[in-house]
């Protein structure tokens, strides 16, 4: 059987691999950059108080928040090379028709889980952002504004502000999972697998 428009799958997926490799190379400066600061708290922990040293007020806040925005700018090149957990062993003996398939199924319940992780990370996103009159926050689903915007304990950084830059590390999640659905439909056709 024909794939389906194979030329436009590369372009898509030409695309899909720079904008997922971008993310994870963010995701990797944003974790490195979190080390030094850990490391430059718990020295300024260990010498407190000698040559003007102390540690890095809210380091806890932003591990946190920088860990939560690095795991989703990795999920996108993650599922676009295939490197979720898998059990290959039952796999692997499979004649290539049938493992090409079951590269699609995995793909298809990935992509139904990357849309609920969205879904219900956009719902967090709405209710911890202040902004908006009710009518616009009604239109993309937001409920009614938080009373108090909140905000971390010590650093006091809005907390839809990681939420949204997790966000969009989600949704690129989700759309590179409905790439690599297209892709596994085109390897089912060709009867095997190519290269993720």
């Amino acid at each position: 059987m024909a794939a389906l428009a194979p030329g436009a799958q590369a372009r898509v997926g030409r695309m899909v691999e720079a904008i997922a490799r971008i993310m994870a190379y963010g995701g990797g400066v944003m974790l490195t950059l979190i080390a030094l600061m850990v490391c430059a708290s718990i020295i300024g922990r260990q010498l407190d108080g000698w040559l003007f040293l102390s540690p890095i007020r809210g380091d806890y806040e932003l591990v946190e928040a920088g860990t939560a925005i690095a795991v989703f700018a990795f999920l996108p090149w993650c599922q676009l090379k295939r490197g979720h957990v898998a059990v290959d062993v039952v796999v692997q003996a499979l004649p290539p028709r049938l493992k090409a398939f079951s590269g699609l199924v995995g793909d298809v319940l990935l992509a139904t889980v990357a849309y609920v992780i969205a879904w219900r990370l956009w719902l967090g996103f709405g209710e911890k952002f202040p902004y908006g009159s009710d009518a616009v926050r009604g239109v993309f689903g937001f409920g009614s504004r938080p009373f108090f915007p909140e905000t971390t304990y010590e650093l006091a950084i809005p907390v839809w502000m990681p939420y949204g830059m997790a966000l969009i590390g989600a949704v690129l999640f989700f759309v590179t999972a409905v790439y690599t659905v297209w892709r596994s439909l085109n390897w089912v056709l060709d009867g095997q697998e190519g290269m993720a």
